[in-house]
């Protein structure tokens, strides 16, 4: 939901991680168990009444450990507001085993493997989860779900099945409880000096077209600038730009988005090596002609992110890709401070060969979400761990209270029911000079424990301005899920041995392309040199496990 966090949201759903089941109640799969005698050891704690509408409270003092993704922004204390008033109303104590969100990636597979990994493993992305499926060390969440009545309830009225099947293995199993939104949700793309637009008479582009045309204008105007100096390039080159910024529009996504290197294409109706596909290869010639028209800045693939920020501040640059929290809090006030004067507009994403689309990261409605560690089936206190995870996460309560915290303390409410902050809170800058700050001081609106939900929860804390780009964006047509494609472990083990050569030189080789060290006559010499990498044989065991899919389920 935040920034950096987000960001991590471009391991994108993988193309062969997913079973679709025949079900539509969301708990179909082999092996589904009910939540009858199955769990007669496993109660204690337990509400016997517990559904949706109702308060998780344990019927005895408990506690769970989880995984903490520590995120620099608002980092961990133990006085948060948030743990003790979860502990009064749920009669659970959460034991955070804290993690630096640089290394969190990382430490969790570690833990993972050793088998040291806490009962509750949140912030993992759809595809994250597949590393520890072969080996059972995380459990099928999808065999518990008559234990979460918020979640079933939740996928049934937002029609979510097509996007919750794609998460399903080989076993007709998914291993991951995801965050769940009603509607897509994008947020990255370019943000623009708006004062640098009125003052050469520009509108606000809303095309490819009309970004180039923008980018010439102000090169004229200013002939020393690179006026297109873009971030996120370390460790993944262009890596909003060719995921969301333009990758969306394309049809074909690099950057956060090229992850396993298998995209669907719609119109073939069958999976494609994205680094190998004509879209691909168009969105590169575009971005070639920039870096070749000294447009965009060719650092923006290997500079750190406050060098880039700082050409913006510095009115070197005047574009740069954001999102809605990036703006507020990154770009503004620096920006502010060099240029009093200065303004800066959040366009909606350019609409590229694609038409106008939207889509989350994903191209899902599905968000980071929660693994459950094999050995929680084994506690006495499992089915009040999977209610209070019920509650938390993915109630209507629940999500209120992760988001804005305590009514009259932290936030309080209108007569038409709009959310408004308390007067000395701060959140994303609707309360500036609010001396307390609602992430840092009460440790609501955690990255941990809020996201997903209703769009009108979504954007219950988006300023005005963000609310109506989002009617903007809202307002295409949106991409529906890919299918699935299930690999089996045995097929799963040789693609891994396939994706990673495939993607480093597909990611080297776009580099070379966009800075004009490859020429585009060797686009074909560099589809063979994939094809030397074993492409086709990937892109075939994909396409027939599609095949595979859609003979078993139709």
């Amino acid at each position: 939901m935040y920034e950096i966090n987000r960001r991590q949201a471009m391991v994108a759903v993988g193309a062969f991680l997913a079973l679709a089941a025949c079900s539509t109640d969301g708990d179909s799969g082999a092996g589904a168990k009910k939540s009858g005698d199955d769990f007669a050891a496993n109660r204690d704690g337990a509400m016997a009444d517990y559904g949706v509408g109702k308060q998780f409270t344990a019927a005895a003092p408990l506690s769970f450990s989880v995984l903490y993704n520590n995120h620099p922004f608002y980092p961990i204390k133990n006085d948060w507001l948030f743990w003790s008033e979860l502990t009064k109303r749920t009669n659970v104590t959460l034991q955070p085993n804290v993690v630096p969100l640089s290394d969190y990636e990382n430490k969790r597979s570690l833990m993972i493997g050793a088998g040291d990994a806490p009962m509750i493993i949140p912030k993992t992305y759809p595809g994250q989860e597949t590393p520890f499926v072969a080996s059972g060390s995380v459990l099928p969440v999808s065999d518990y779900l008559d234990l979460m009545p918020n979640f079933k309830e939740k996928i049934a009225k937002w029609n979510l099945q097509p996007d919750l099947d794609t998460l399903r293995q080989a076993d007709g199993r998914f291993y991951l409880l995801p965050g769940l939104h009603e509607d897509y949700w994008t947020d990255y793309t370019l943000v623009v000096r708006g004062d640098i637009l009125d003052k050469l008479g520009l509108e606000i582009p809303q095309t490819w077209d009309d970004v180039h045309n923008m980018l010439k204008a102000m090169k004229k105007e200013y002939p020393d600038s690179y006026p297109y100096s873009d971030r996120w390039g370390i460790p993944t080159p262009g890596g909003a730009m060719l995921n969301q910024v333009f990758g969306l529009g394309s049809g074909a996504r690099g950057g956060w988005g090229f992850t396993t290197g298998i995209t669907w294409d719609p119109n073939a109706q069958k999976f494609a090596f994205t680094g190998a596909m004509e879209q691909y290869k168009q969105m590169l010639q575009f971005l070639h002609t920039l870096v070749e028209e000294k447009l965009l800045d060719p650092e923006s693939f290997t500079q750190q992110d406050d060098q880039a920020i700082q050409k913006l501040a510095s009115g070197k640059s005047f574009v740069i890709s954001g999102n809605a929290q990036t703006l507020v809090n990154e770009y503004r006030p620096p920006l502010k401070k060099a240029n009093p004067k200065a303004t800066l507009i959040k366009i909606p994403v350019p609409i590229g060969p694609q038409g106008p689309v939207k889509a989350d990261a994903n191209d899902s409605r599905l968000e980071n979400g929660i693994m459950i560690s094999k050995k929680a089936r084994d506690s006495k206190n499992f089915v009040a761990m999977m209610q209070f995870i019920d509650w938390l996460w993915y109630s209507d309560e629940g999500q209120v209270f992760a988001k804005w915290g305590i009514e009259g303390t932290t936030y309080t409410k209108d007569g038409s029911g709009k959310f408004e902050l308390t007067k000395d809170v701060d959140f994303i800058g609707l309360n500036p000079g609010a001396p307390k700050h609602l992430q840092k001081d009460f440790g609501f609106s955690n990255g941990v424990f809020a996201y997903g939900g209703s769009t009108e929860l979504l954007q219950s804390t988006f300023s005005d301005e963000e609310v109506e780009w989002q009617k903007t964006m809202n307002a295409r047509q949106a991409l529906p899920p890919k299918p699935p494609s299930p690999l089996n472990d045995e097929e799963r083990e040789q693609a891994a041995l396939w994706q990673t050569p495939l993607k480093d030189h597909a990611t080297q080789s776009t580099l070379e392309f966009i800075l004009g060290k490859r020429s585009f006559d060797e686009w074909d010499a560099y589809v063979k040199e994939l094809e030397a990498k074993n492409m086709s044989s990937y892109v075939n065991l994909v396409n027939g496990a599609y095949e595979r899919y859609k003979k078993e389920h139709g």
